[in-house]
This record gives C-alpha cells, structure tokens and sequence, in this order.
C-alpha cells in the first residue's frame, strides 16, 4: 500500500522563499490536521556551476556561483503531488529545481 503522504523539500533563493511557500501552500501542501500552510525552513549555501546549453537566471555559464537559499519542507498528501510540483515549478525562479520527495509513515 502507497503511503498517503509525502514529504517534500526544495531548495530556493532567499529572495525567492516567501513567495515559494505561498505558492506551496495554495496549491494543498503544508495542511497538518486543522492547520494549513504548515512549513519548515532552514537556510544555508546552494552552489552550482551552469555548463553550456543552460540558461541561467542567476550566474553565468562556465562560471561557479554561490546562492544564500533556503529550504522548503512540507507535508504533501500524495494525490496532490502532481499538483503541486506543477506549482512549485511555476514560482521558482530556477531552471533545474532541485527537490527531494519522501514518504512518509504518519498519516496525520
């Protein structure tokens, strides 16, 4: 049996947090029990370097680059996953999102 929740966590620009929990949490995500637009944040240094074919919104191609950013947790039920990940997409200001989705064993 599929577990009914997800974790998700994501990457993203200081800059861009606020407006990315937002967007996480209109699409369904971060609803525990009676609360809704429930998330974890912890910040530190995103590095990369854009190789040629990409196109960067921030940094330059052949060149590395270091980014304050900010990690994004929350609690996803898996029927909204597609979802979500679709809004995720739309806020973020990266190319290439980096994400990490987990099931979960509580079922809130």
């Amino acid at each position: 049996m599929k577990n009914k929740y997800v974790k998700i966590a994501v990457n993203v620009p200081e800059s861009h947090a606020d407006a990315l929990r937002e967007a996480i949490g209109k699409a369904g995500a971060g609803k525990i029990g009676n609360y809704s637009f429930c998330s974890f944040s912890s910040k530190g240094t995103g590095r990369f370097k854009p190789e040629k074919g990409a196109h960067p919104r921030i940094g330059k191609i052949g060149k590395l680059k270091s980014v304050a950013e900010e990690r994004i947790e929350v609690v996803c039920e898996r029927k909204k996953l597609a979802h979500v990940l679709a809004a995720i997409k739309k806020a973020h200001p990266y190319e290439e999102i980096g994400w990490d989705i987990y099931p979960l064993e509580s079922t809130y």
